[in-house]
Parts: C-alpha cells; structure tokens; sequence
C-alpha cells in the first residue's frame, strides 16, 4: 500500500534551496561573497541583451494579466496551440492553481487522495495538504538507485484513484530521468481512473538525451496530462519568477479561474520572450553543465564521497552527515543544500554552476577533509 507522508510537510512550509539574507546576516557574510550552490538554475546567467529589453518596459502600465505575447511565443516555440498553454509566477504558483482546482473535499474521497513519486519537491505536497487532501507516495528505493517500482506505482493509481498525481522528470533531488515508455504507462493509468498526471519537468532542458513529452499529448490518455516548465531555472531569471503549463484547454481555462491577475509581472513576460529568442542559449547551457558536473562527480568521488548519477543540472552526494556538511562549507562562503527535508539527512544536493566557481567549492571541501586529517 502507499505510505501516508510525514507530518514534517504539514507543520510548516516546505524548504526550498536559495540563500536567505538573514542567513548571510548571522553569519557576517554578503551575497557578493559567496556562492549558491543550493539552488539549480542555468550557470550562464541571464541571455544577453535581456537588461536592455527590461530597460524598454512601461513600470507605470500593468502587466498584461493574459501573457498573450509571451503564450504566442511559447506556442510557436512548441508548435502547439496558445489556448493550451498557462503561464505562471513560477511552475510553484502552478501546483498551487491544480491543488485549489482539482482537490475537493466533495470528492468521491473523504479526504481527497494525490499521490506523489518521492523523494520529491516539496510543494506537492505542500499545496495538496493546504487543500485537507491526503498526499500518498510512491518512494524510490536507494539500493535500486532511487527508482521506482513502476508496477507497484500503476496498481496504486488505478486502486487508489488519486485527484492528481506529481511526477518530477528529472527529478529532484535524485536526478533520476524516465524514458517515454515509463511515463507513458503512468499517464493511461492515470487516465483510466480520471486522474491527472502533473508531469514537472522544471529540469528538462539541462538533460542532455531527453525525449518530448509533448508527444504524450497525442496519446488517448493525453487530456490527463499536465506539464509543468520553469523557465526562471532554464535562463537563470530567479529574481522574476516564471514558469508555464501546457495542458488540454478545458484545464488551463479552469486554472485561468482561479489565477489573480498580474500574477507575472511585466518584466517577467518581457523576459520570457526574449530567452526565447535566443535559441544558442540552451545548448550553451547544456554543455557548461555536463563539464561541471563531470568535473564534480570525478573530483567528489576522488574525495571519497558516493556522487550519484543525475540526469539534471544537479547532485546528489552521500556525505554521512547533510546538516554537518552543509554548515562546514558554509563558513566557507559555499552553500550547498542538505537534503534532511527530502528525508535524506545523509545527502547533500549540489547545484551546477560555472567551472571556476565548482573549482572553488572543490577546493572548500579539501580544505574540510584537511581539518578532519590534522
């Protein structure tokens, strides 16, 4: 049967990476002299001549509250029609419009059931347990490299018929990526019991062989499917907040409900466009990624820590201690994200930047593991 989640996820909001700045104000420490590694966004930075197009934007007009431009470019972009495309402050403000549109405590269910692949991103199961639903989960299994027993997972969903269902593809923070096949079968089981599949792919364009789940679309099951983009990580745009959904229409239209207008704000709709635009943009990411990331993995298992694979603009390192090890590199200036809320205390999750800047978190651990050898 599933597991009922923890109560942890219930007694306060879930925990997020990023540095706080009452973090930085203990330690004595400003953000200019530090490196995030506990967030994972694009390590180039935002597209070039993006500040010249937000110079151009009219602070004194409201946002379009309908992102029109923004939804024809997105359209364009995927060849798909503009009426199934939502955009959102960020893909969290999106899990939250599902969680208030499709969780009601009028449901054939008292209370009302999703379910979630886990270890996984808190905000599932935040937004389902703001709405009384009951968040079950589908854990992956660590000896198995954090994957899931798919068979198990189907029979969960046709039996226990859950509202929603999340899936984070790749996921976070385990980095595991399903093939085509794999979420196919869990979207017609989600179909054949009238549930919707959310897919999050918040991560999808730093994964160098991935396949297009729009594809899915096109499948019987496919009105049962949601997915979910970020671009605030896809063009390092984490100060604008912008994420969209691609979905049937009948789903968007009952989302757009729900949505307060000028949600995204003008700067972020700009923004949206013009990383559109420049297409060199994303491969370019895609290769400073894999350079770093195979430069951490080599350097981290040298240093005796287990670095497992991933296929996202991640890490997830077993390092015995997360909480330790995360404070340790802190008072170096290098902050990394332990994993304790993930219900792995053990790991820490390191976020993929530039090459001189993983050099320097390389370089806070030896100085660590010296102190432990003194």
């Amino acid at each position: 049967m599933s597991e009922r989640v923890g109560e942890i996820s219930s007694a306060k909001r879930p925990v997020h990476g990023g540095i706080r700045p009452a973090q930085l104000r203990a330690l004595g420490l400003e953000q200019a002299d530090v490196l995030d590694f506990s967030a994972s966004v694009s390590p180039l930075g935002p597209p070039v001549g993006l500040w010249s197009s937000l110079e151009r934007v009219d602070l004194t007009a409201y946002p379009d509250p309908e992102c029109l431009e923004l939804r024809e470019a997105l359209a364009d972009h995927h060849g798909i029609s503009v009426d199934n495309i939502l955009v959102g402050n960020g893909s969290t403000e999106l899990i939250h419009l599902l969680a208030r549109a499709y969780i009601s405590e009028s449901s054939a269910h008292a209370p009302p059931r999703c379910l979630q692949f886990s270890p996984t991103y808190g905000e599932y199961a935040g937004a389902c347990e703001m709405g009384r639903a009951d968040m079950l989960e589908i854990r992956a299994q660590r000896e198995a490299g954090f994957s899931w027993d798919l068979d198990r997972a189907e029979a969960e969903i046709r039996e226990r018929e859950p509202a929603m269902v999340f899936l984070c593809n790749p996921n976070n923070p385990t980095g595991v990526y399903l093939e085509n096949k794999q979420v196919s079968r869990l979207c017609k089981a989600a179909g054949a019991v009238d549930s919707l599949l959310v897919l999050d792919e918040a991560y999808i364009n730093f994964v160098e062989d991935r396949w297009d789940a729009l594809t899915l679309m096109a499948e019987e099951s496919g009105p049962n499917l949601v997915l979910l983009r970020s671009m605030t990580k896809d063009y390092a745009l984490t100060g604008l907040r912008l994420g969209y959904m691609v979905a049937a229409q009948e789903v968007v239209q009952r989302l757009a409900a729900l949505q307060p207008d000028w949600s995204v704000n003008a700067l972020a709709q700009v923004a949206g466009v013009v990383a559109l635009d420049d297409e060199g943009y994303l491969p370019k990411a895609r290769h400073a990624v894999n350079a770093s990331k195979k430069f951490l993995t080599r350097e981290l298992n040298e240093a005796g820590f287990c670095v497992l694979r991933s296929a996202a603009n991640f890490l997830l390192v077993e390092v015995g201690d997360g909480a330790k090890w995360r404070e340790r590199l802190m008072s170096r200036g290098v902050f990394v994200r332990d994993c304790a809320s993930f219900g792995l205390p053990d790991c820490i999750r390191i976020g993929i930047r530039s090459m001189p800047d993983c050099q320097r978190l390389v370089e806070a651990v030896r100085l660590e593991m010296a102190k432990d050898g003194d």
